[in-house]
């Protein structure tokens, strides 16, 4: 009988670990399968902020201080009804600008041509009513929440971070990518061109893992790592005040798959060039984890164990992301 019972519960853990989504982590993290390495400490996991950023992996080590970290949830998958968190973003009040969205994605909510709802197109009428373009974000706090759309005749676009196309399986996760503190200032030819070639990558890599562990963002801690800054109300004349935004100088992704217990990681590197790059080999891009957090500052997928972190920051294998 005792037999009967483990046998059951073991299968019901392969088969939850197998299904990926949302919340799956917890099998993952919390019981040691036999293909993974017996060593489970952490000794630099988040141990302060929502519950989700201590244990989630796409979730970077938190600045804390005044900072508001948001976790969007939503209807991932109209068909199922699937529901989980959307996004997460940290939001620096004192910059008036996000640090970083991170998310998951796997195959039942990433992007699939049959299955996907249309994408949210409003009027951009500067308003950021819950009804425009780009809405306000509901979940900040109302005193650093815009009065109006600071992008509008900056000369920049509204540069998704959690892209709405990784987000098209249901309606209102889209709905919730274009939330104005989901945005970064980008040259519409980044924009455009390099970053939605990587942004197309990301989709790729999810095809191929059980779930993929993403966390992007532009350069706004490093007064050396930006460009300039646009007024928190773009319809004013002067360009800079005390009231500004950050325009960031480099992109960053970093990305953690997962594929029957095995981890891969690599991380984006690129700058905001008012250029079209798209046709550049994304290889040069390509840098390893360990890379990326020297260039941002930010410790990246502190919550896996210390040993796994170490091995996927490390190095890139290259044929298993497909980088030429």
């Amino acid at each position: 009988m005792k037999a009967t019972r483990l046998t059951i519960l073991l299968t019901t853990l392969i088969t939850m670990a197998a299904c990926g989504g949302d919340g799956e982590d917890i099998v993952v993290e919390r019981n040691n399968k036999p293909d993974t390495p017996k060593t489970s400490v952490n000794n630099n996991r988040n141990t302060t902020g929502p519950s989700e950023a201590q244990w989630r992996l796409e979730f970077p080590k938190l600045k804390g201080g005044s900072n508001q970290v948001v976790i969007h949830r939503a209807i991932l998958n109209k068909n199922t009804q699937q529901t989980g968190i959307n996004y997460c973003v940290e939001w620096d009040p004192s910059l008036n600008s996000q640090r970083w969205s991170c998310y998951q994605l796997y195959s039942s909510i990433n992007y699939h041509s049959t299955y996907n709802v249309s994408r949210y197109y409003a009027d951009n009428d500067g308003t950021l009513s819950p009804t425009c373009q780009y809405p306000n974000d509901a979940d900040i706090a109302p005193q650093y929440q815009f009065t109006e759309d600071p992008y509008k005749y900056s000369g920049y676009d509204h540069g998704h971070i959690c892209p709405s196309a990784d987000r098209l399986r249901a309606t209102e996760c889209n709905y919730q990518t274009f939330y104005i503190t989901n945005m970064q200032p980008q040259f519409n030819k980044f924009n455009a061109g390099l970053w939605e070639k990587m942004e197309e990558d990301v989709r790729n890599w999810a095809n191929q893992s059980d779930t993929l562990y993403v966390c992007k963002g532009g350069t706004i801690d490093n007064a050396n790592n930006i460009l300039e800054y646009i007024n928190r109300s773009s319809h004013q004349s002067t360009r800079v005040n005390a009231s500004h935004i950050p325009v960031p100088k480099f992109f960053f992704m970093a990305v953690l798959s997962r594929k029957n217990s095995k981890w891969q990681g690599m991380g984006y590197w690129v700058q905001n060039l008012n250029e079209d790059h798209s046709n550049d080999s994304r290889r040069n891009y390509a840098i390893t984890i360990d890379r990326l957090e020297e260039l941002t500052g930010l410790d990246f997928f502190c919550n896996l164990p210390d040993d796994i972190e170490e091995e996927v920051e490390k190095s890139i294998t290259y044929s298993y992301w497909n980088l030429k």
